[in-house]
């Protein structure tokens, strides 16, 4: 039995949101978890990161069953090259798409499989034992400097180009998803954009979720720790908590 919520907020600086956020099931209660942050200013992100939400759950959600990780694999790959399409289309027909592009974190759970896949930097966290592990890594230039040794993860926090981009939809003709195969038994999933991880640790997001709150009030917590530390970008969170009986039951709240 699965427990879901999901909700965006606007933080406290931007003046709109362009942030998408969504979980759905399929026929086989199966789940699909999407977090798109997007970019490009006035409508032209809000845009970027709807069509990435609405693309892959309209499709999951026709679905009996999303088949095996294999099959599944190639179904985010496909659609993300899609997405990335679709951006690139729109950003050319219309005045206001130029600059236009969105960050994506999926989760895919089965009863056999979790993946993630990532374009970006909103991420993917598994939540084992009460310990909160990161999934996926930042498609970012401080991300990279990390990878290579020249910065710490401490210096990357503070760093002035932390937020700056080496991949992301729409800025290419070809996008190519990281996909992460992980144990599925796991106690919940975390979805992400960058508006929580710039102004939450992982240890303060890791104290709230093994809290005693309900899955609702543990989720708007971390969004008003946010905005109280600044709330200076949107904030997308959607969060999914297995519980025990049928492991694929209907039980569950969504906003």
């Amino acid at each position: 039995m699965m427990e879901t919520f999901y909700i965006t907020d606007p933080g406290k600086v931007r003046d709109h949101n362009e942030d998408s956020v969504i979980i759905v099931k399929n026929k086989k209660h199966e789940y699909l978890m999407v977090v798109s942050d997007g970019m490009g200013g006035h409508s032209s992100g809000e845009v970027a990161s709807s069509l990435a939400i609405t693309h892959l759950a309209k499709d999951f959600t026709s679905l009996e069953t999303i088949g095996s990780k294999t099959e599944a694999v190639n179904w985010l790959r496909r659609h993300a090259n899609e997405i990335n399409y679709k951006i690139l289309e729109y950003a050319t027909e219309h005045a206001n798409g130029k600059g236009m592009g969105a960050t994506l974190v999926v989760a895919i759970l089965t009863k056999d499989y979790l993946l993630f896949g990532n374009i970006g930097d909103s991420s993917g966290f598994v939540l084992k034992d009460e310990k909160l592990h990161k999934i996926t890594k930042d498609h970012t230039l401080v991300g990279l400097l990390v990878l290579t040794g020249e910065l710490t993860n401490e210096q990357a926090k503070e760093h002035p180009r932390k937020n700056v981009l080496m991949k992301a939809l729409g800025t290419n003709a070809s996008i190519e998803m990281d996909i992460f195969d992980v144990d599925p038994n796991v106690d919940a999933i975390l979805l992400c954009s960058d508006g929580l991880t710039n102004m939450v640790t992982t240890e303060q997001i890791e104290r709230v979720l093994n809290s005693d709150l309900d899955i609702e009030e543990k989720v708007i917590k971390l969004v008003k720790k946010s905005n109280n530390r600044g709330g200076t970008d949107n904030i997308s969170i959607a969060y999914l908590i297995k519980k025990s009986g049928d492991k694929y039951g209907n039980k569950g709240s969504k906003n």
